[in-house]
């Protein structure tokens, strides 16, 4: 009979012949408990990781505006700006980001400064408004300085307080 060598020799155990070393034949006749892992905090920590990106992804709500057809678009396109601001609100946003809100109802624009502001008197011209008119109506004039964020304001204003039609106009200082 050959005689293999065990794979892991100590030489302070003495070994027999295809034995295992007693610490090991020990542990394994036992089954001790120290080997078990403990899943609780992994499961705790996935719960709570689960948790929050439910709460963070209700808040993504998506908001669009609606594009009239390309034929509506030529129409406009050919009509001048005091026709278009004839029987429409006008949100007039400046190279300095403040707003000027024009209504047909009102003698001259009104300034408003901050964005909460611009919702007050775009809700107050929305309400002088007469509805024999027809829908309401809303020109956004921004001019080429004014931040993104002040136009997309001015659109969402227009929305929030009821104008079924938005329509944006861009500008350049000197061209109004």
């Amino acid at each position: 009979m050959s005689s293999t060598p065990p794979l892991y020799t100590d030489p302070d155990i003495d070994h027999a012949e295809g034995d295992l070393p007693a610490s090991w034949s020990r542990r394994l006749r036992e089954g001790s408990a120290e080997d078990e892992v403990d899943m609780t905090p992994m499961v705790d920590v996935t719960f709570l990781l689960l948790i929050f990106f439910m709460i963070t992804a209700a808040f993504a709500l998506q908001k669009a505006l609606e594009v009239p057809p390309q034929q509506e678009q030529e129409e406009a396109a050919s009509m001048t700006i005091e026709e278009l601001e004839a029987d429409s609100i006008v949100v007039r946003v400046d190279g300095d980001n403040v707003f000027w809100i024009g209504s047909p109802s009102w003698s001259e624009e009104r300034r408003a400064p901050s964005k909460q502001e611009m919702r007050v008197k775009l809700r107050e011209a929305r309400e002088g408004l007469s509805s024999s008119a027809g829908p309401p109506k809303m020109l956004v004039q921004a001019n080429g300085d004014a931040a993104h964020e002040y136009v997309v304001a001015a659109l969402d204003a227009g929305s929030s307080v009821g104008v079924e039609e938005i329509q944006l106009l861009s500008y350049e200082d000197g061209d109004l």
